[in-house]
């Protein structure tokens, strides 16, 4: 591998850890606003005000790079945002109706199961992980498990959902990964994801809620770190990232959301620690060292 290479892939190791940081701090964000506004509002609302967030962040970045080929970066996005977008937000919408049918412990570890369908997923797209690479996969979901599950695992219907919700999520990341590789503008794809996705979660929410968009304004704060840090950086940066970064190591990378979520519960909502998290938080990081060492070069 060469120096670039090498130094390219270090920087979107560290910017998807900066996004598994952001979204863990979310969870936080995410548990006061479900006080105050349903979770199709929520998700509508942040992913629309994080679209908007970017749009005049495009047009400063072209004007510094003097871009003359706007309308044409629009066009290459337009399909690949609509399909991440899309994808996006049906396996938040799954991950929603699932919660209520099954333990929180359950949905966050089994939410989290697209560490393992990511490698599975890429074996039949000719993208196939070293042995160190399982190995550390193997170990962040023990990992994941000794942190997020604390009364043992049963199967329920909820559990189901969820369980799909991950393999959106999964196909998520590798979607992401294919089309950054392909040198698309991430911030035009990036709003174009998030427009998506918004405007389908207002949409059921205008559906199925009684009263849509009831209790917004008691949840500003959350919302607007959901939607200008959560969303406007967080998963731009996944985009950007993900150009240099093998899918595996990224969903990997990603998953440590769940530690940040849970430091987050103990310096924001004052929950504790205990050593069984703490162990996972361990095995965790010691998977995800594994995993980074058994990567295959990327020229």
């Amino acid at each position: 591998m060469s120096i670039r290479a090498d130094a390219r892939r270090a920087r979107a190791h560290v910017l998807l850890v900066v996004t598994a940081m952001i979204w863990g701090f979310a969870f936080v964000a995410q548990r006061v606003g479900a006080e105050h506004v349903t979770a199709y509002t929520f998700n509508g609302t942040r992913f629309l005000l994080g679209a908007a967030s970017l749009v005049p962040l495009v047009y400063v970045v072209d004007r510094r790079l003097r871009t003359v080929d706007g309308a044409s970066r629009w066009r290459a996005v337009l399909w690949p945002g609509v399909a991440t977008g899309g994808v996006l937000f049906t396996g938040s919408a799954l991950q929603q109706a699932g919660l209520g049918h099954t333990t929180a412990g359950n949905a966050g570890f089994i939410t989290s199961l697209y560490i393992v369908i990511v490698p599975v997923l890429g074996v039949f797209l000719r993208r196939r992980a070293t042995w160190m690479t399982w190995a550390g996969v193997v170990l962040a979901v023990v990992g994941l498990y000794l942190l997020s599950v604390t009364e043992g695992v049963s199967i329920s219907y909820g559990d189901g959902l969820v369980l799909v919700c991950a393999l959106f999520f999964a196909a998520h990341i590798l979607l992401v990964g294919a089309f950054s590789g392909r040198g698309l503008d991430p911030l035009r794809f990036s709003v174009v994801q998030f427009v998506t996705s918004g405007v389908f979660s207002c949409a059921v929410a205008l559906a199925v809620e009684e009263v849509p968009f009831a209790g917004t304004s008691q949840a500003v704060v959350p919302i607007l770190y959901g939607g200008l840090l959560s969303v406007g950086v967080a998963y731009t940066l996944q985009v950007v990232a993900q150009a240099d970064a093998e899918p595996t190591t990224a969903a990997l990378l990603m998953s440590l959301e769940a530690v940040f979520g849970l430091v987050g519960g103990m310096v924001f909502l004052g929950e504790q620690m205990t050593v069984r998290g703490l162990t996972g938080c361990a095995v965790m990081l010691a998977g995800i060292v594994v995993a980074q060492l058994g990567e295959p070069d990327r020229a």
